[in-house]
């Protein structure tokens, strides 16, 4: 049977409560919207396998996961995607050039998957929202200051009957970086 799956980084329980608690706030002033009851995630991708597959990508993330290192992302700004109604908290420069490679490593690692891939790390607070939601949203964050240690990754199965995803397995990082190959000359 196909089930969808998604790869996350997920932040600090004590980040996600942060978040959940702006989302809920977010929820009391527009009601309902998209996003409002997921858990606060930076996606790396998404799919559609098999589930007698899972356990071979599972084992190459494993494998690719050894050779991440950990860093401490921070979240200090908030943006949004006027076209598609999404706002959202965004790492600083340097929490995206340490996410952005590893994001592209895993990308390399499942391309033979029809992957539904996001390139810009960010956490959504709200998806699809109206222009006018998205004012609203815009009006009450400003400001953000907050940090945790991205040492794994999260692997989710899309659960049809609730509409969310839930966690099935946690990859951590080995922070062993691959050594580099070198061409050798025997003469």
């Amino acid at each position: 049977m196909e089930k969808t799956y998604s790869v996350v980084f997920h932040p600090s329980p004590e980040v996600i409560d942060a978040i959940k608690t702006m989302k809920d706030f977010l929820r009391s002033k527009i009601k309902w919207y998209n996003s409002c009851n997921s858990v606060a995630h930076i996606t790396i991708c998404e799919f559609t396998i098999d589930e007698s597959q899972f356990g071979n990508f599972n084992q190459k993330l494993v494998k690719i996961c050894n050779t991440f290192s950990s860093s401490t992302v921070y979240l200090n700004d908030f943006g949004s995607y006027q076209n598609s109604g999404a706002f959202f908290i965004n790492p600083n420069e340097d929490s995206k050039n340490n996410l952005k490679p590893i994001m592209k490593k895993i990308h390399e690692t499942l391309k033979s998957l029809k992957l539904k891939k996001s390139d810009d790390p960010h956490i959504s607070i709200g998806r699809r929202l109206t222009p006018e939601n998205l004012k609203i949203a815009s009006q009450l964050f400003t400001t953000i200051n907050m940090d945790f240690l991205c040492d794994k990754i999260v692997l989710r199965e899309f659960d049809p009957v609730v509409k969310q995803f839930f966690v099935i397995d946690t990859i951590p990082f080995g922070n062993n970086p691959e050594l580099e190959f070198v061409q050798g000359s025997l003469f």
